[in-house]
């Protein structure tokens, strides 16, 4: 323990839960635990909106974002605070749908990477009143996913982060840390993949 951590005032939990980002994690380095579990008070809302874009159950929602917030207590040490701590939680949060992803993947019936109430071909099935409406319907945006799960990582993350999340181009190139013009060649270059993969089905 450093000796700034050594001399840190005590707080009560109210006023604790009223500190900036980086003094609570100063905090739950010096050991406070009430000092994370402020920040996952915080943050498990908006990481749990994450997680959902790419994990449709709700219950597996929770137990991802559960592991999230573990891997991000267990790695406090190595957040350096060169950018937010939610910008560190969320390649976390990501990480851990991701990994969930990939180990339902390898069984069968695994998970859609794109929810299907994420759509817009859902309203359309919401409006189908045939069988043959319900095929058509369902076969389009089953194209959609396979589409979307075949882009590679950075295209993937860069358009659900725009159609799902709705996030602008800055606020897109601030979360991936890169140029808002790689931004937006990655969003381009995965909607033609995609359009490309729709149109051969």
């Amino acid at each position: 323990m450093s000796v700034a951590q050594t001399f840190l005032l005590p707080m009560s939990p109210l006023a604790i839960r009223e500190l900036p980002d980086a003094d609570l994690v100063e905090r739950a380095r010096a050991g406070e635990s009430v000092a994370f579990d402020a920040l996952a008070l915080r943050y498990q809302g908006r990481l749990a909106k994450l997680i959902g874009r790419y994990v449709s159950d709700p219950a597996d929602v929770l137990d991802v974002v559960q592991e999230a917030l573990t891997r991000a207590y267990r790695a406090l040490d190595r957040f350096r605070g060169d950018s937010a701590f939610y910008t560190w939680l969320y390649r976390i949060g990501v990480n851990a749908a991701k990994n969930h992803l990939d180990a339902r993947s390898r069984r069968p019936g695994g998970e859609q990477l794109l929810p299907i109430e994420n759509c817009e071909g859902m309203l359309e099935m919401r409006d189908a009143d045939t069988p043959e409406q319900w095929s058509r319907c369902e076969e389009a945006l089953g194209a959609l996913d396979e589409a979307v799960k075949a882009l590679p990582t950075e295209l993937c993350e860069a358009l659900l982060l725009r159609e799902l999340s709705g996030l602008t181009y800055e606020e897109i190139a601030g979360k991936m840390e890169c140029p808002i013009g790689t931004v937006r060649s990655r969003i381009f270059r995965a909607r033609e993949a995609v359009s490309r993969c729709i149109e051969i089905h």
